[in-house]
Formats: structure tokens, sequence, C-alpha cells
């Protein structure tokens, strides 16, 4: 008789790589939505010579302002501190 495999001779249909929702789901889930990927591709594509951190416009303007205010003003903080520490304590 031999050796018989033990690996399942019948595969279950893929649930992925379609555009069909998932059996067992509800046709209009919210998640099911526009692929947006696309559309993000050609915005960083984009030559026009700025940085991809800084692509999106305003927003991606406005949160690395934020956080190079944030960081040199950390860096003076610390300068700061470190200088008043390093002085002789008066008696």
């Amino acid at each position: 008789q031999g050796l018989k495999s033990l690996a399942p001779t019948d595969y279950p249909h893929l649930i992925f790589g379609t555009s069909k929702p998932a059996p067992g789901l509800p046709a209009a889930d919210p998640f099911l939505g526009k692929n947006k990927v696309p559309d993000l591709q050609k915005v960083f594509q984009r030559s026009d010579g700025l940085p991809v951190h800084l692509k999106l416009g305003y927003p991606d303007r406005l949160l690395y302002r934020t956080t190079m205010a944030l960081t040199i003003g950390g860096t003076i903080y610390c300068l700061v501190a470190l200088f008043i520490a390093s002085q002789p304590k008066k008696q």
C-alpha cells in the first residue's frame, strides 16, 4: 500500500487577492473602502523638489516645524540646566 500523504488534496479557496468580500462578512463593511494607495503613490513620486516628509502640504509642515521647535527648545533647556548645575553653590 505504501505511504500516504498527510497533506489534504483539496485546498480551500483563497480569500485574499480578490475584490470580493470574504465569506461570512456583510458586503457593506466600512473597511472595504476605496484603495487610496495609487493616489498616494502619485503624490509621493511627484518630482517637485520637496522631501517626502513634507509632500502632503500644510499638516506635514506644521508637524515638522513643531518637532523642530521642540527639539531646539529642549536642547537650549538642557544646556541652560547644565550651565546652572555646573555653577558653584553660594552659601
